[in-house]
């Protein structure tokens, strides 16, 4: 079974940073894209930021110059840095993997999502 486990969040005052990570685990083959997405209550999941397999970065625009998203494929982990945080990047924060996997003795590609780390920005 893969696994991704994240850490990091917390409770920043505004302008503040905090950096999260997330590790995936179990019988893995490859990992394709990477992400981050985020929930605030009573909206949608939307995408934060995501990155290839050969490290190619996209941001949405609200948070180009202030997170950067990065991964190590040797330790399977995907990291966001998050800076200049603001009050309206309060929510849940999520971690998105697609893994080629053995699944059943079979390889399959599927999307993974980390349990979810909360960041809290406070005014």
């Amino acid at each position: 079974q893969v696994q991704l486990v994240e850490s990091g969040g917390g409770l920043v005052q505004a302008g503040g940073s905090l950096r999260l990570s997330c590790a995936a685990s179990g019988s893995i083959f490859s990992i394709n894209a990477m992400g981050w997405y985020r929930q605030a209550p009573g909206k949608q999941r939307e995408l934060v930021a995501d990155i290839t397999s050969g490290g190619s970065p996209n941001y949405r625009d609200s948070v180009k110059g202030r997170f950067t998203i990065s991964r190590d494929n040797a330790k399977n982990t995907v990291y966001l840095q998050m800076n200049s945080l603001k009050p309206e990047d309060t929510a849940v924060y999520y971690c998105n993997a697609r893994i080629r996997a053995f699944q059943a003795l079979r390889l399959q590609t599927s999307d993974y999502w980390g349990q979810g780390t909360q960041v809290t920005v406070s005014e």
